[in-house]
């Protein structure tokens, strides 16, 4: 498991690198840039001991033997060079700073822009499976933790490595002996490095799976807050949240643990080396085998080598992490699309609406429900409605005709065109949306009504909410067209959305309308009003109406009812009510709860 965890974290770098192969040159600048700042960083420590050796040694300085001889222009050259070298340390600092801090703001919008663009479109069978928490939690907080850890943890990761090449090549310039005294708890360091790395990677992935489940949490619970407060379930809602936060807390806690043991056990590690260096090389300064210079250079540096190396669990951390969103993000954007767009080949112009399904069969995966060998045509122009209990497989055929699902046999055809041969965007386009459960944005009243048709004029907006009968509403606001409708369109009632939802279908102006129990959860006054628009609108547009309601579908064209995914009954309303079979008994219930209902009143 830990040989796994060192593994997947390796590859998840590997396909994150592969990713951002568009940003090699600034993955580069910014690399060299931080290699040139660290190698800044470490010549002060060198220059002390040059230093050193000129005030001990002055005109048989190292510094001499280069042409300065005197121990006064020594020191004015030690001086412009540590000039130069700081402000060159400086000037470094500043560059690997904004290259990194950038690349870590580009990287991170671009991915999430990409996350959700693929997320969009990914099939329908994907959100039904997956909660939104999990995928705001993988857009929004994974690809933060990732930023994190370019914005800082990659140049710490990068200076480590160039700290140990470029101290290692000047201690074994001055003495292979103290080198090895100096490098020998290296080994240890980077095994303990990659130890506690294989500990932590599964704890880090654990940490990224609850922040998942706690937006989750958070995000159906503050959806649904009309419903616990109505239930009076406060208290046990904000238990469950409570359940699910100690969830995340212990997995950090557990995460925690692992990587704060890190820096005392590499703390004695790096005390063990610097113990050495300072013993040895003084009793060899002692014994005239180390030029005193030397000594404070390799005792200076001996500081630089290894106390970075306590940075490393810190950037383990970042690192670990990092890798874990990595893997969430760039599993999400592996997921395969299965519902294939053919960009470049649109319907038909002009669409007339005529609409088939050619024995067509799907089943969903979870459930196993769904239609199977159903036909039916509509002549365009014409109204079809679709009748049946719940689940009998009314909406899965609309979900076909709009190709969120791909039949697993048969074909669905506008005008005699296959949908699976044209562009999604033409075949959607042709097809206005009108659902039992109405989805508005947040914005104005205005916004919501010209969504299919942003450029849409002032006129045409007013003209479709007239036809959908929201005109009388909209004016009576104070703020009319302008009126924010809150999050999810909470500021208005469901009669007043579900007339908005069917003015924004109207602005899109479409051939073919999909009502999907459009009128089932509004009042009778709303119903009223949605009939009468659906009689203007109905003219040269075909209609498929999926309905609880009989009362509302009397004028169809045909009426289908399906039963148990299959075409049990066809034809018209007065024909179906002559054959008396299982539309003529739904018919005497609807309209003898009716009957009962006004003499009770």
């Amino acid at each position: 498991m830990s040989a796994n965890a060192s593994a997947n974290s390796f590859q998840a770098l590997v396909r994150l690198l592969r990713y951002a192969r568009g940003y090699r040159r600034r993955i580069v600048a910014a690399t060299t840039c931080s290699v040139i700042n660290k190698i800044f960083d470490i010549a002060p420590e060198i220059l002390i001991g040059v230093a050193i050796d000129v005030v001990v040694n002055q005109e048989h300085s190292f510094v001499a033997r280069i042409g300065f001889t005197t121990p006064q222009e020594q020191i004015v050259v030690l001086a412009v060079l540590t000039f130069f070298i700081w402000a060159g340390e400086s000037i470094f600092e500043y560059l690997y700073k904004i290259l990194w801090r950038n690349l870590a703001q580009r990287l991170q919008a671009d991915m999430r822009l990409d996350t959700y663009e693929h997320a969009q479109r990914l099939d329908m069978a994907y959100f039904e499976s997956k909660s939104s928490g999990q995928l705001v939690a993988t857009m929004n907080d994974d690809v933060n933790q990732l930023e994190r850890f370019l914005d800082g943890g990659a140049n710490s990761l990068i200076q480590v490595g160039v700290t140990v090449v470029a101290v290692g090549a000047v201690f074994f310039v001055i003495s292979p002996l103290i080198a090895l005294l100096a490098f020998t708890p290296i080994p240890l360091i980077i095994w303990g490095a990659f130890f506690f790395q294989r500990k932590a990677g599964p704890l880090y992935a654990d940490v990224r799976e609850k922040v998942g489940d706690l937006a989750s949490r958070l995000s159906n619970n503050l959806s649904g807050i009309a419903t616990i407060k109505s239930f009076t379930s406060e208290a046990r809602e904000a238990e469950r949240l409570r359940s699910v936060s100690e969830a995340y807390v212990e997995a950090n806690r557990r995460a925690i643990q692992v990587s704060s043991a890190f820096i005392p056990v590499i703390r004695m590690a790096i005390l063990a080396g610097f113990l050495a260096t300072f013993t040895v090389g003084g009793m060899l300064a002692l014994r005239g085998d180390l030029n005193v210079g030397a000594y404070g250079v390799l005792v200076f540096l001996t500081q630089r080598l290894l106390w970075p190396l306590t940075g490393l669990a810190e950037v383990i951390d970042l690192f670990e992490r990092a890798m874990a969103s990595t893997r969430r993000i760039l599993d999400l954007l592996a997921v395969p699309v299965t519902v294939k767009d053919n960009e470049g080949k649109p319907l038909a112009e002009p669409v007339r609406g005529e609409v088939s399904f050619d024995a067509v069969s799907f089943r969903y995966a979870a459930s196993g429900v769904g239609v199977e060998s159903v036909s039916l045509h509509v002549p365009a122009g014409n109204t079809l409605a679709l009748v049946g209990a719940t689940g009998s497989g009314k909406s899965t055929l609309m979900k076909l005709l709009l190709r969120f699902y791909d039949p697993q046999a048969g074909r669905v055809c506008i005008d005699g065109q296959p949908i699976g041969e044209v562009s999604l965007a033409s075949l959607r386009q042709a097809i206005g949306l009108v659902s039992q459960d109405v989805y508005l944005f947040e914005g104005s009243i205005r916004d919501n009504i010209a969504y299919g048709r942003p450029e849409a004029s002032e006129a045409e907006v007013i003209e479709a909410a007239r036809t959908a009968e929201a005109w009388e509403f909209i004016q009576a606001l104070p703020q009319g067209l302008d009126t924010a409708v809150g999050e999810r369109g909470v500021r208005l009632s469901g009669g007043q959305r579900q007339r908005l939802s069917l003015a924004r279908a109207l602005l899109k102006d479409p051939p073919i309308l999909v009502l999907d129990e459009a009128t089932s959860a509004v009042d009778n006054e709303t119903e009223a009003a949605i009939q009468r628009s659906l009689a203007k609108i109905g003219h040269g547009r075909t209609v498929i109406m999926i309905a609880h309601r009989l009362s509302t579908i009397v004028h169809a064209d045909e009426i289908v009812v399906i039963d148990g995914g299959r075409v049990a009954e066809q034809g018209t309303h007065a024909g179906l009510l002559e054959k008396g079979g299982r539309y003529a008994a739904q018919w005497r219930v609807q309209t003898g709860a009716m009957e009962e209902s006004e003499a009770l009143g």
